[in-house]
């Protein structure tokens, strides 16, 4: 499993958001680790599908059910029902889908 953070430097929710991921992974007991990438000005914001600082990529995909589409992919803060972190609950969810999808394809 990859995990990715997106972010831009001096975004306050991206520590936090790698904590939370990875006290998810922990508890989960996942085999992965939570990789950092800064997005820097000049980079691609739609070819990263950076949605904004902090995005979480799940091999490849936004833990956002509700993720913004292509048209919105850019620089800014990103927002996660009114929080500046991903609840626990979407993080939890993504992190399960991939497990059962994982699982599923060994069969």
């Amino acid at each position: 499993m990859k995990i990715d953070v997106l972010y831009f430097a001096g975004c306050p929710n991206h520590t936090p958001t790698v904590q939370r991921v990875s006290e998810v992974v922990r508890r989960l007991g996942i085999d992965a680790r939570v990789n950092e990438i800064e997005v820097k000005q000049g980079d691609d914001p739609k070819a990263l599908r950076f949605a904004g600082s902090p995005t979480v990529l799940v091999n490849g995909r936004d833990i956002d059910p509700g993720a913004p589409s292509d048209a919105s992919y850019g620089f800014g803060c990103r927002m996660f029902s009114g929080a500046g972190v991903p609840p626990v609950e979407m993080i939890e969810r993504a992190l399960r889908e991939v497990l059962r999808s994982e699982g599923s394809k060994s069969r």
